[in-house]
């Protein structure tokens, strides 16, 4: 089954004229201070905030939660609990993607395939990702040191190398905060003028996770459905 990349992206997701094209030394110690954060890491809860920007219709559409990763058997999993405006929980393990929507009692299951090691890595984007890989598959910018969610971060901008990513995500903003080497905003652009905001707050590294974090709270009769396309 072919997995929508970008509905994960989104899930998971500015002019630059006014920044320097480059500073390889300040690219060089944001990349080592993440790439310190991922030797050491194992779990990350943090609050967010998301904000779906829809150009076509000039409209935002703000969701609230928390998110939880954790690293487990080699690789990186993915928990999230949207709490506003409505409830909704999405779950990322073992090449699988589960979206449970309780007002409808519905999940829906995406298989990654293929697009894998692609929705691994933009998981782990700032989030227990080495800097430095970043290079291999990535343009990468630094564009100096900005205010986010009231943390002074420094600023990259990654440009996928691939030209079939190009397609999904034109581009993409992280600011990485220096005393924990991860992210507190992120920005996605598709190449159509839409983008995804995600500011993350409460961030809190390799501290015990809840006992149900990674458990889609599902009734007896929720129903799994695995959507084509």
């Amino acid at each position: 089954m072919k997995f929508p990349i970008k509905m994960l992206v989104a899930w998971a997701l500015l002019s630059t004229a006014a920044w320097p094209q480059s500073d390889s030394a300040g690219l060089d110690r944001v990349l080592s201070q993440m790439d310190a954060a991922a030797k050491n890491f194992r779990t990350t809860e943090a609050s967010f905030e998301w904000d779906q920007y829809q150009k076509v219709i000039d409209d935002t559409d703000i969701q609230k939660g928390k998110i939880y990763f954790r690293r487990e058997g080699g690789e990186t999993q993915m928990a999230a609990e949207v709490v506003e405006p409505d409830k909704k929980y999405v779950l990322y393990s073992s090449g699988k993607v589960q979206v449970y929507q309780p007002k409808i009692d519905q999940v829906n299951e995406y298989n990654a395939g293929k697009n894998r090691a692609d929705i691994e890595s933009f998981l782990v984007l700032g989030f227990g990702g080495s800097g430095h890989d970043l290079l291999k598959s990535y343009d990468v910018k630094y564009l100096g040191s900005e205010t986010a969610n009231g943390v002074e971060a420094g600023k990259l901008e990654l440009v996928p190398k691939s030209a079939r990513l190009r397609g999904n995500i034109a581009r993409i903003l992280l600011w990485i905060e220096p005393a924990k080497g991860v992210s507190v905003q992120q920005q996605f652009f598709e190449p159509g003028g839409d983008y995804r905001l995600a500011k993350y707050s409460q961030i809190q590294i390799n501290q015990k996770l809840p006992d149900n974090a990674f458990k889609l709270k599902t009734t007896g009769k929720t129903r799994f459905i695995s959507p084509q396309g």
